[in-house]
């Protein structure tokens, strides 16, 4: 007997809101160059500060309403997720004075096979098949892309910055997976986003990074940043609402990809070797958020790899 109406399908063709999210990862790909290029008229903390408080002013303004019922879980949670914000996007823009955005991007991404390895190092769960052969492709793929050379694994200090960036994101997701069902997102969204602004503020003096001058390039890219992160989380969570969470990793996957090919048209040039470990990243993302489920087996409770998808981007 035939088990063909059962049977999933995967089809090529896009939804609206699949179309929606491939617009978005196009436009976070390419915010890696408009960064790097960003860091010749400011310093890193400066920036990431402004990107937030203006994404913070943003996302109030649309969540003003829910605004007056914030609790003290949903400060201690935003504080919490905010911080690893500021660690997260604070270092990965500290690698952009140094590396080429398509490196930075192909890094990055690191952070969605690093959820299931935390969790293991921090909490104890061990990791399934899926994100185990996730995690060791991207390892392969990490010694590529900072080895071009290939004959050893050599971190440049913007790349060892950048790969601490990769783990601090992984760490807000599982934040924010733990925090899940307890809070208010639009409040929380609000208060983790002017947490990571404030921070960030608060490092330019440890750091003794220098206030930079008044440049329309940093303040435009921050109110555009600012904007766009409001604007895509929305769209985000809607077009997550009919996207299962296998299709939106294989689109999600493809940010390093189109960060690229933003990167080759500027002008940047990666060896062939840094290219093929990029490969092996993109495919390790794909890889860590595959489920293997038995004919008949329910889906069980949304944890952190599944946050993948719905964290702030």
């Amino acid at each position: 007997m035939s088990n063909t109406a059962n049977a999933p399908s995967f089809s090529l063709r896009l939804s609206k809101a699949e179309l929606v999210l491939v617009f978005i990862t196009m436009l976070w790909g390419g915010t890696f160059l408009l960064v790097h290029n960003v860091m010749t008229v400011s310093g890193p903390m400066f920036f990431v500060g402004l990107r937030f408080a203006a994404a913070a002013l943003f996302v109030a303004v649309v969540s003003a309403r829910a605004l007056p019922g914030l609790t003290w879980l949903e400060i201690k949670a935003g504080v919490l997720i905010g911080a690893s914000i500021m660690l997260g996007y604070g270092l990965q823009t500290v690698g952009l004075q140094t590396i080429t955005s398509s490196q930075s991007a192909f890094i990055t991404a690191l952070y969605v096979p690093f959820v299931p390895l935390l969790q293991w190092l921090v909490l104890g769960r061990r990791p399934g098949l899926m994100p185990s052969l996730g995690v060791g492709l991207a390892f392969a793929g990490l010694m590529l892309v900072a080895g071009p050379s290939g004959s050893a694994m050599q971190l440049s200090p913007g790349e060892i910055a950048t790969l601490v960036s990769a783990v601090a994101i992984a760490a807000e997701i599982i934040l924010i997976s733990n925090y899940a069902g307890k809070v208010d997102v639009r409040r929380v969204t609000v208060v983790q986003l002017a947490s990571a602004s404030a921070l960030s503020f608060m490092m330019v003096v440890p750091t003794q990074e220098a206030l930079p001058d008044f440049s329309w390039l940093l303040l435009l890219s921050a109110i555009g940043l600012g904007a766009m992160s409001a604007i895509i989380q929305v769209a985000m969570n809607w077009a997550q609402q009919s996207v299962s969470p296998t299709r939106a990793t294989l689109i999600y996957a493809g940010e390093p990809v189109w960060a690229g090919i933003v990167g080759r048209l500027a002008g940047e040039r990666l060896p062939g070797v840094a290219l093929l470990g990029g490969v092996l990243i993109v495919i390790a993302v794909i890889v860590s958020e595959l489920k293997i489920k038995r004919r008949g087996e329910a889906p069980g409770p949304v944890d952190a790899e599944q946050q993948v998808q719905q964290t702030d981007r």
